[in-house]
């Protein structure tokens, strides 16, 4: 049985992966690389998978292993017959250090096209990276594009850039594979489920723990700066349809609303769905930024990380043609955020226990 590998497991987009992979390609099982350390919740997660999906049963194993490691700790026990590789291992976290960011997100990634340039058999490795590449660049950021000489906001950033700069020049070596770069992914449309809060969640959060009057620093111009959101529920199913299509191989997906909301329109639309008025305080984004950082208590009463900041004045357009291209005709398109700003707004109420931390 032919095996596909899978990094990122038992991340949440990982998991909702795998019974979509499997599910198409019955004559395939799926081998997880797992950390240590996430073992017991990897063994809970696969079945829990295979008891939603019995016809996955019997066809996951997951595997210790390490992709800070060179051959990711694998010792070829299992993988020489590995056919396509789904790499989303990575550090999501825009305040990581760059030490550690480098090691996952750019040696790991090294890690896994080494591992992937060793099997005989592949047909193709699927590597998630993100729109966030593009940095602070200021205009249109294509599909095609990459290294644009742009600055970066955090190390995350820098390093998914560094990262997909070693999978292009694979690639352009003759390693068979197709990047998707997602915008900011939020939870599923339908269900509002997420593993951790980020992003837009920060704002939904501090509205939340306010009164019916609410206030809310804004930075720059909010009528001019967009933010752009897609559900996971979507990005999963762009990257199911995406990678079974021939046509795909080394090509590049941005997986981006190619209507996102300016900040102005996304605050109104928050406040209405969580019931709140809000008075804007305007603030320049550097003052904005030390206040989280440096003044006593601000970080521990608004709980919104001051990189986060960044994206609300963020000076990048993402174009999606290609994989808008690609998808038509399957169904799979970028519902409009206010659709399903209920059910994320809902899933925060329900689950005041999920925090922001990433997991590393």
């Amino acid at each position: 049985m032919n095996t596909i590998l899978l990094t990122g497991f038992p991340g949440f987009l990982g998991s909702r992966l795998l019974p979509s992979l499997l599910g198409r390609a019955p004559d395939r099982r799926a081998v997880c690389l797992v950390q240590g350390k996430f073992a017991h919740v990897a063994e809970a997660r696969r079945l829990a998978l295979e008891g939603e999906h019995p016809e996955i049963a019997g066809r996951i194993e997951l595997v210790e292993g390490d992709i800070t490691t060179a051959g990711l700790g694998l010792d070829g026990d299992g993988t020489h017959d590995v056919v396509e590789i789904y790499h989303l291992a990575a550090v999501y976290d825009l305040m990581v250090e760059r030490p550690l960011a480098v090691r996952v997100n750019v040696d790991g990634t090294r890690n896994v096209l080494d591992f992937a340039e060793s099997c005989a058999g592949l047909e193709r490795l699927h590597y998630v990276s993100t729109c966030y590449v593009s940095g602070r660049y200021a205009g249109i950021f294509s599909e095609d594009d990459l290294d644009k000489g742009q600055a970066f906001n955090n190390y995350y950033e820098e390093t998914k850039f560094l990262a997909e700069v070693e999978v292009k020049t694979r690639m352009d070596r003759g390693l068979p594979a197709t990047v998707y770069r997602p915008a900011v992914v939020v939870g599923d449309s339908r269900t509002g489920e997420t593993q951790k809060f980020d992003g837009p969640y920060f704002v939904i959060r501090w509205l939340l723990r306010q009164g019916r009057i609410a206030t809310l620093p804004v930075v720059g111009d909010p009528t001019a700066a967009t933010v752009n959101l897609v559900p996971s529920d979507f990005v999963l199913d762009a990257i199911v349809h995406l990678s079974a299509l021939e046509r795909s191989l080394g090509k590049t997906y941005q997986l981006a609303d190619p209507d996102p909301l300016t900040v102005d329109a996304l605050i109104d639309a928050i406040a209405r769905e969580t019931e709140r008025r809000v008075v804007r305080i305007p603030l320049p984004r550097s003052l904005a930024k030390a206040a989280l950082d440096h003044v006593p208590g601000m970080y521990r009463l608004m709980q919104i990380p001051s990189a986060s900041v960044d994206y609300f004045v963020h000076p990048t357009h993402y174009s999606s043609d290609r994989a808008r291209a690609d998808l038509a005709g399957s169904g799979v398109a970028v519902p409009p955020f206010v659709s399903y700003l209920p059910a994320l707004v809902r899933f925060v109420r329900e689950h005041p226990e999920i925090g922001s931390a990433a997991m590393t």
